[in-house]
């Protein structure tokens, strides 16, 4: 009998080979379909930068955008609504700026949103920025009783890799994906939450249950050595957290975020350091991962797609396509689809690449159809069905 872990490592690298020409008989198989052909058309536009959406009961859509506002758009996506009062200040610079956003769980009898921003430093800290996330009530137009629940420490200086991806468990607890802040070393130490996932309650405190990591460790933390996770689902059979993130020149991961887990970087990387000839020469400790720390599930190299949002496919409408794992792309400008067995990303493919626009965000509506949200000064919500 093959022991669990030489069994994890022929399967992660069967994963690994879905890159390569091996799995492009696969990936046209998975093309096809006995099902209609899903097509897109827009379902809204007129949106500045739109970076996450979130869908309200009635059918509307909670919409944010880079710069700082978040707006409504309406359940038929023919009209978009001012920008709600009471978001907090944002430092919208580089990759900064008003990012994720999730409703609360109980959201019909309370109606908390939550939102994760770039928060700007003050006092000690001006000049430097931090990911920091917040909740309002949704009454009307505004958001009230605002409070800032959690703040990634230290904040740093510089614009980018604020990760920001919030993620609501079944149990209520709220995770939190963090970047480094382009920052190599603070993702492998745990007295900080740069390069980490943290899973918190809903008042922002650490949520009971997290793995103990140490004297030292930040009680919030879930997982670490992490680069810069910017999209993240639960798998909706084990509910374990999914999350994509970025590698530097190549190298973007797949990952399941166990507790305690720690993914490696910056030790270890599929991708190159920025400046290195690209190929499999230059990846970060020669790549493997494997036996100190966690493969990925399936990487892309030697090019970065530059992942996003990202959302696991249950409904019906396009039977196809159930089971399926879906990724925005901000490099290549496409929606990728990724097919699993289990754990094992089987094949993959771009979708939609003609449109030529960056994908920041992708979600399944209550319609069943998928929403895509395209980053641009006039970002726009796509509709995909057949």
């Amino acid at each position: 009998m093959m022991n669990s872990t030489r069994r994890r490592a022929l399967l992660v690298g069967l994963a690994h080979l879905s890159i390569g020409t091996g799995l492009a008989g696969a990936q046209r198989n998975a093309s096809a379909n006995t099902g209609a052909a899903p097509s897109v058309r827009t379902f809204a536009s007129g949106l500045d930068a739109p970076w996450a959406m979130a869908f309200l009961p009635d059918g509307r859509f909670l919409v944010s955008q880079k710069g700082g506002a978040m707006r409504i758009v309406s359940a038929t996506g023919g009209s978009v609504g001012a920008p709600l009062q009471g978001v907090a200040a944002v430092a919208a610079s580089g990759q900064g700026g008003l990012l994720d956003v999730a409703l609360d769980p109980d959201f019909e009898r309370e109606p908390w949103v939550y939102w994760a921003y770039a928060e700007p430093g003050s006092g000690a800290d001006a000049g430097k920025a931090g990911t920091a996330v917040a909740r309002g009530r949704l009454v009307g137009n505004g958001l009230r009783d605002v409070e800032v629940i959690f703040r990634q420490w230290p904040k740093v200086s510089g614009s980018g890799h604020f990760g920001a991806r919030l993620v609501f468990r079944p149990d209520k607890t709220l995770f939190v994906t963090l970047g480094e802040r382009q920052l190599k070393s603070p993702a492998q130490d745990l007295s900080n939450h740069l390069g980490k996932v943290v899973r918190i309650q809903r008042n922002g405190t650490a949520a009971p249950g997290n793995p103990p990591l140490g004297a030292h460790a930040r009680a919030e933390i879930w997982s670490y050595g992490h680069r810069n996770p910017q999209g993240a689902a639960l798998h909706p059979l084990t509910g374990e957290l999914w999350l994509v993130e970025h590698g530097p020149q190549g190298g973007d991961e797949l990952n399941i975020a166990r507790a305690a887990n720690n993914h490696g970087w910056p030790l270890r990387s599929y991708g190159c350091n920025y400046g290195d000839p690209v190929g499999g020469e230059c990846q970060i400790g020669n790549g493997r991962h494997a036996p100190e720390y966690v493969e990925p599930l399936t990487t892309w190299v030697p090019r970065s797609i530059a992942p996003s949002g990202m959302c696991f496919y249950t409904a019906d409408l396009i039977p196809q396509w159930k089971g399926n794992l879906f990724i925005g792309a901000l490099g290549g400008r496409a929606l990728w689809r990724l097919t699993l067995k289990g754990d094992t990303v089987v094949a993959r493919e771009p979708l939609f690449q003609t449109l030529l626009e960056r994908i920041r965000d992708v979600r399944q509506g209550p319609d069943g159809a998928l929403y895509v949200l395209t980053d641009s000064s006039n970002g726009r919500i796509l509709r995909v069905a057949t």
